[in-house]
């Protein structure tokens, strides 16, 4: 009985890797829909959100989905002229279902880690917040909250 309960707990978190690129997220978005089928279901630029960018990077993505066979697969380009280092490219992104859920998730995620954004309100309409956990993974947790 106790397996159920934890099963059915974990129902409301969905787990979904989110790759970052040096300015060629376009190029990498298109050859895995491509590769993989699907469809892009969200594409948003920098340039289109309410934060600070240069005008060199307001074409870059922001934010992209690319949805496929059940799957999700996120990518962004990095901004503010930060280097990503193949390798340090991935992070696991985690979509949680409730509020008290992910202030849970994030808070034993983060013992013995580093916080590198605190759980707060973006302005997508999520509660987001990213860490390393202390076997130095990278993490986001998003929760979209209801409108």
């Amino acid at each position: 009985m106790e397996d159920k309960a934890k099963t059915i707990k974990l129902r409301d978190v969905k787990l979904s890797p989110y790759i970052l690129y040096n300015g060629n997220a376009e190029e990498a978005l298109n050859f895995y829909k491509d590769v993989l089928g699907g469809e892009i279901s969200q594409l948003g630029r920098y340039g289109e959100s309410p934060m600070p960018c240069e005008d060199s990077e307001k074409h870059l993505i922001m934010h992209a989905r690319l949805e496929f066979d059940g799957n999700m697969l996120m990518i962004s380009d990095s901004s503010q002229g930060r280097t990503v280092l193949e390798g340090d490219n991935v992070q696991l992104s985690v979509d949680v279902e409730s509020m008290e859920r992910i202030n849970e998730v994030f808070a034993k995620m983060s013992d013995g880690g580093v916080v590198i954004t605190e759980l707060q309100h973006m302005f997508w309409g999520a509660r987001f917040g990213m860490l390393k956990d202390k076997f130095g993974i990278r993490w986001m947790f998003n929760h979209e909250q209801k409108k």
